[in-house]
């Protein structure tokens, strides 16, 4: 049986005005991301490269899902 407590619950919290987004592991923050490379090298920086960032169910995306950066234009992508 799986311990929950041993698996990392990360936020990836709703843009803020500039379209960052705060990367979070309970009251921890792990970083701020500009698109969805930087939730995947932060997440890589804090050992956690093997967690599938737009598909897990560790990761808890609030205010959009990992398609969703309006700071970004598509000349951006």
């Amino acid at each position: 049986m799986d311990n929950p407590a041993k698996h990392p619950h990360i936020v990836v919290h709703a843009p803020a005005l500039d379209g960052s987004r705060r990367v979070t592991e309970g009251d921890v923050l792990l970083g701020l991301a500009s698109h969805l490379d930087d939730v995947v090298e932060i997440l890589r920086l804090a050992d956690l490269d093997r967690v599938e960032v737009e598909e897990s169910d560790l990761i808890e995306w609030q205010g959009g899902g990992p398609e969703d950066w309006p700071g970004l234009s598509e000349e951006d992508l």
